[in-house]
């Protein structure tokens, strides 16, 4: 393949906060990097600058199943596919992901750059944890196999390491059996915030959690719905079959989301959701905003920036609520606001999870939004949390090196291996 072909458009993040023109290089097996500064660009779902660059490395057309064991549950693909084109395979012969994102149109190259979490990360840890090994390109055209137990050093810090350690081009998943297509859902009204950790810390019986929260709530800080989840026992015909999408139009009138159509909305979801205990499809519980094509589009031509953040279990409580109450009396609501607990961290110096609470909230663009993020960013860091670089655009230098302490270890790896020549935005950004 000759890696100097290339072709020249304007690429933007999956928040569409930032655009600009790169040279496009289409990776096809086998390949020899170009010798210039590049990053690999898989379905653009980062919802940041991760995957921003003048030249980016188009991942998608390396999209091939390479094996699928189906007795003992190993599927060997390249790193191109989205997890969805992985999922119509695996769960009508009885598999599914040990861990399963937001969202199933993510490459399975940027779930493992990204090292993605699930609603069970504190039973099933991070998306490197079903990984068996990976094969990754390096910027010398060495291709290494990567495991825990082989070339262990770049599979942790390939694991999260936002694609700046090499070129993912195919891996191995474990997958997990399972006897349905059906979640076993259970949703729980919570009226404030020490009644959804509540809720969530006494959580026995479901492997699944994730908690919506009204985030427009002035005086019931923390209002929202707990969704519990299990695999259904019941044998059942597996199909998996993605829900009829609604396309949100480009012209979509991006005024409608506001402080008063959104506080309308709240109330109907909180109703809608409460006190149920009933079966789901997969699709409904893992991937709900999935049913609604080009969702990025409702925020406007100026985008948005989602923010997620974790924070240690012991001060969780005080500094979500610190957040909550900011966001409240701010100008800049939160449209769509998720809560998680996490479990124990892995060893991947760049991964995310830690135990504790993480919150993601939705902002649209507009003006002063980015100072007030950064007084969010001190409220982190006061209570010993992190941002999610998966979802970052934004974030200082500072924020990060308090955020991630073994990012020198990464910068030295990048450095002693010769890896300098993978660069991002976000990379360049964060010093990284």
């Amino acid at each position: 393949m000759n890696s100097e072909t290339f072709t020249t458009k304007i690429i933007s993040s999956w928040g569409k906060n930032q655009k600009l023109k790169a040279n496009i290089y289409q990776f096809f097996h086998p390949y020899s990097l170009p010798n210039i500064p590049i990053i690999p660009r898989g379905n653009a779902r980062s919802y940041g600058d991760a995957a921003l660059n003048s030249n980016v490395l188009d991942m998608k057309k390396n999209n091939a199943i390479i094996s699928f064991d189906k007795q003992r549950g190993f599927i060997q693909c390249q790193s191109g596919i989205l997890l969805s084109e992985i999922l119509e395979i695996i769960i009508p012969e009885g598999w599914f992901l040990p861990v399963s994102p937001g969202t199933k149109y993510i490459t399975l190259g940027g779930a493992i750059a990204a090292d993605v979490h699930g609603k069970n990360h504190s039973s099933k840890g991070c998306f490197s944890n079903c990984i068996a090994s990976f094969n990754l390109l390096l910027p010398n055209n060495k291709t290494l196999t990567c495991s825990k137990t082989s070339n262990a050093s770049f599979f942790e810090m390939t694991c999260g390491g936002m694609g700046l350690t090499g070129v993912i081009t195919e891996a191995t998943i474990q997958l997990r059996k399972i006897k349905s297509s059906s979640i076993l859902q259970t949703t729980k009204a919570c009226q404030n915030l020490k009644a959804i950790f509540e809720e969530m810390e006494n959580n026995t019986d479901s492997e699944y959690m994730v908690a919506w929260i009204d985030t427009l709530q002035k005086y019931q800080l923390g209002k929202g719905i707990v969704f519990k989840g299990k695999h259904s026992d019941v044998v059942s015909t597996q199909k998996f079959a993605s829900k009829k999408t609604i396309t949100i139009p480009s012209y979509f009138p991006s005024f409608l989301l506001n402080s008063f159509c959104m506080k309308l909305y709240n109330f109907s979801y909180f109703r809608r959701h409460k006190n149920k205990h009933n079966l789901v499809n997969l699709e409904s519980f893992f991937h709900p905003l999935d049913s609604l094509k080009n969702w990025n589009r409702i925020y406007g031509k100026k985008g948005f920036m989602q923010y997620q953040f974790v924070i240690p279990k012991s001060n969780a409580f005080e500094g979500i609520t610190a957040i909550l109450q900011l966001v409240s009396k701010s100008k800049y609501p939160s449209f769509l606001s998720a809560l998680k607990l996490f479990g124990t961290k892995n060893n991947n110096p760049l991964s995310f999870p830690i135990e504790g609470y993480s919150l993601a909230m939705d902002f649209k663009m507009q003006k002063g939004l980015l100072d007030f993020l950064n007084k969010l960013d001190l409220v982190v860091e006061t209570y010993g949390g992190k941002i999610y670089l998966a979802k970052d655009a934004r974030m200082s230098k500072a924020t990060f090196e308090k955020g991630y302490p073994r990012n020198n270890d990464f910068k030295k790896f990048r450095k002693d291996n010769n890896l300098t020549k993978l660069q991002s935005l976000q990379s360049l950004r964060l010093g990284l």
